[in-house]
């Protein structure tokens, strides 16, 4: 049912590139139908560590799979042995807190100053959610000032100027990051402190400082400085890479999930060391402290069918208090906040 490695192609990728490669959504034409009709190629599955489930069984029966350890005694912080610094936190959060922080990260993370992948072509975009659900278009009025019209504005203005325009659904739908607190810079990857910025709003910094306690060195406290909010959409990836522009890498980075279900992939202090890979569900809280910062970390693909995006009660509970717009975005898409002590 599912295809073997191509050993020839393989053979110049690392451990890491492989599994990457291994469980990365591709493509294959299904043969039942005469019109070209793409489904999603098998991948075999068995090997992701479900934490989830392993949660329910240790619960259950006190057991827990080989190389997988609890905390504390009878806590639901989940350990890796062979990679000290690392905690899995499932179902971390509430239903009624996932909500409020995909509202967050969609109404308030991306407004200015806090800046986003946007910033580098349209300069500063505020309320982009609310003109997209509104279906506005951002308009080029001079070289580098952009606004948001209605359609009817907008088409008059770009037939009168031929000037530039796109529509701000396009531009959510390619939302990939924010920053909060201090703005981190992309083009030098370091912390530009000299940028105007807000502070890690309160109840985030709170919920960060309490679920980093566990992992952080004994008589210090997290501070959170500065948070990175990375959007999914359908086929998008994070390679393997390090989290290593912070000052004290004994600090955590806390890190949230929500949305569609995710493959999250742990490797080592090098590529060549064979990733554990593992679900991360709405809800779920990861910490990375110590040696773990040291570990190639990265999402080789998110899940956004009905079967197994895993969001039914998610979707509910969004359209039940806020409309359909937040539902509709998250059934198909992953939200990651990243909260880091900086310095």
């Amino acid at each position: 049912m599912y295809e073997s490695a191509n050993v020839s192609d393989d053979a110049d990728r690392t451990a890491f590139r492989r599994a990457e490669k291994n469980y990365k959504l591709y493509y294959e034409q299904d043969s039942k139908f005469s019109r070209k009709k793409k489904l999603p190629k098998p991948v075999d599955l068995s090997s992701v560590l479900d934490f989830n489930s392993i949660s329910q069984d240790f619960n259950k029966t006190g057991a827990l799979p080989d190389g997988i350890r609890v905390a504390e005694a009878d806590s639901q912080v989940f350990c890796i042995e062979n990679r000290p610094g690392f905690y899995f936190i499932p179902n971390a959060l509430s239903l009624e807190e996932q909500c409020k922080w995909i509202k967050e990260s969609l109404m308030t993370f991306p407004q200015p100053p806090n800046r986003t992948n946007h910033n580098a072509i349209y300069g500063p975009v505020a309320d982009l959610f609310d003109s997209a659900k509104t279906n506005k278009v951002l308009v080029q009025e001079d070289t580098n000032i952009w606004k948001f019209c209605d359609g009817e504005e907008a088409i008059a203005k770009v037939k009168q100027r031929s000037c530039k325009s796109v529509s701000a659904s396009v531009l959510l739908r390619k939302l990939r990051w924010s920053t909060l607190g201090l703005q981190f810079d992309w083009s030098k990857r370091n912390y530009d402190v000299s940028l105007p910025h807000n502070n890690i709003p309160d109840a985030l910094y709170q919920l960060a400082k309490t679920h980093a306690a566990i992992a952080m060195p004994s008589g210090e406290e997290f501070r959170p400085e500065g948070a990175i909010v990375n959007y999914f959409g359908l086929g998008d990836t994070l390679g393997g890479h390090l989290d290593d522009m912070e000052a004290d890498w004994s600090k955590p980075i806390v890190s949230m999930s929500l949305g569609c279900k995710a493959i999250f992939l742990l490797g080592g202090k090098s590529k060549e060391d064979p990733p554990h890979a593992m679900y991360l569900r709405s809800g779920d809280v990861v910490l990375m402290a110590g040696e773990a910062r040291e570990c190639f970390h990265g999402v080789p693909r998110i899940f956004i069918d009905e079967e197994n995006a895993d969001i039914g009660a998610l979707e509910s509970e969004l359209s039940h208090e806020s409309g359909h717009s937040f539902a509709e975005y998250i059934k198909t898409s992953r939200i990651n906040i990243n909260i880091r002590q900086v310095f």
